[in-house]
């Protein structure tokens, strides 16, 4: 693509409004709604929230770190921008879709590009049943919680977690317990990309469990039901000699 309408969007920090005026100065700066690419100036949340804002325009988004983790996100440089966005390496990703259900009985449908999380509400322990397909694959896991992470967001709250890094492309979710009491030495499990998974949360009314997919919270929940969201595409563009598949990669090897 030519890129000839370029979105610049800044998280609300000094170092990225002011990268959003240069950039903007010198290569003009296109509604996103209207932009051949968005370029996203911040950390990995910013990141997050520029992805989930756009996510129905499926339009390229290429990140510049201004923030300060920056794993989805390319080095910043001002120079030659044009250029870098054509010789870019664009990576498709699927959100997970979350349908939460409540004790109350509502129904919440959310979509999350990390992980969707279920996290206790009190002091005590949470419940779990797990269900993979329709069968009980954990009957009762005692835990603070338990995780489904895409291999975007492997290396995020989930690698914090224990939990096994995926490669890009690989087709697989990550199912991660978060400090779990019993089964002790369960470590999760590598699934599918297709695979539907149900948690059911046990004596619900005494161990609450809030359920999490980015930066929705629903509380009180009572089933949660988590699948990857085909219907939806995230296109995000990197750096040749930063490409997001390099990186996850080379983060299994840190010591």
């Amino acid at each position: 693509m030519a890129f000839r309408r370029i979105a610049f969007v800044a998280a609300d920090t000094a170092p990225a409004r002011r990268a959003r005026s240069k950039l903007a100065r010198r290569y003009g700066n296109a509604d996103p709604e209207r932009a051949d690419a968005i370029v996203a100036l911040g950390g990995d949340g910013f990141m997050l929230e520029t992805l989930h804002r756009y996510m129905q325009r499926r339009v390229p988004i290429y990140g510049m770190n201004r923030g300060t983790i920056g794993f989805l996100m390319n080095e910043y440089g001002e120079a030659d921008l044009p250029r870098r966005l054509r010789r870019a390496e664009e990576v498709r990703l699927h959100p997970l879709a979350m349908t939460a259900l409540t004790a109350s009985g509502a129904r919440h449908r959310a979509l999350a590009i990390n992980e969707v999380s279920l996290l206790r509400q009190t002091r005590q322990s949470a419940h779990l049943r797990i269900l993979v397909d329709g069968a009980v694959r954990m009957p009762d896991l005692v835990c603070d919680g338990a995780l489904v992470a895409t291999a975007a967001g492997s290396t995020a709250y989930n690698l914090s977690a224990h939990g096994t890094i995926v490669p890009i492309g690989a087709g697989l979710l990550a199912l991660t317990p978060i400090s779990a009491f019993r089964p002790r030495r369960w470590r999760g499990a590598l699934l599918p990309h297709r695979a539907v998974v149900t948690f059911e949360v046990l004596d619900a009314d005494k161990r609450a469990v809030a359920a999490v997919a980015d930066f929705t919270e629903v509380r009180d929940v009572v089933r949660v039901e988590v699948r990857e969201e085909r219907a939806a595409t995230l296109h995000l563009l990197f750096d040749p000699e930063h490409n997001l598949e390099e990186r996850i990669l080379a983060e299994q090897f840190q010591p």
